[in-house]
């Protein structure tokens, strides 16, 4: 298990059909970010290279309950390896349990990221899993972020036991 600060994900959101709050509508919206290289690869913190990702997002909220989800495109050329762009899609189901704390599953899948060949052969091959996670709002900027899940296709060479726990800070 490796600790650190990771490469650094720059961001925005932009919504072009709002959500019919008594209709069918969902919220529409592309969500495109570039990953920074400030992790440090040696200690798997990071991709070392730049990378980015071009995602179209549907949501619907139903009270308490929101579910969302989508999928797009992962620019991943790397450097002189075997990397290779891919495609990963997702979906959540989540509920608001407090003003402060959302609790939620998702499923996902995801492409292979290398190509067949590369020295590291769990990339060469697609995954899917699921995570349950949560959400805890400490004021409208600061987010504490955590999940934990399983892989359900290639998980022993791909994502057995996944786990994630982040610090979110985000703007006006």
């Amino acid at each position: 298990m490796q600790t650190g600060f990771g490469d650094t994900e720059l961001g925005f959101k932009y919504r072009f059909i709002d959500e019919d709050k008594n209709g069918s509508r969902p919220m529409v919206g592309v969500f495109p970010f570039i990953e920074l290289p400030t992790g440090d690869e040696r200690r798997a913190l990071g991709a070392g290279y730049v990378r980015a990702y071009f995602p179209l997002w549907i949501q619907k909220s139903f009270g308490d309950w929101t579910t969302y989800g989508g999928g797009g495109y992962w620019i991943n050329h790397g450097d002189d390896t075997a990397n290779r762009d891919y495609w990963f899609f997702g979906w959540l189901l989540q509920r608001q349990v407090t003003k402060q704390l959302a609790i939620g599953a998702e499923i996902f899948h995801q492409t292979a990221t290398v190509a067949f060949g590369a020295t590291d052969p769990a990339a060469t091959k697609p995954t899917t899993g699921f995570n349950i996670g949560a959400i805890y709002d400490f004021d409208d900027h600061n987010h504490l972020l955590v999940s934990v899940g399983a892989g359900l296709q290639n998980a022993p060479d791909t994502n057995l036991f996944p786990w994630y726990l982040g610090y979110q800070i985000t703007g006006p």
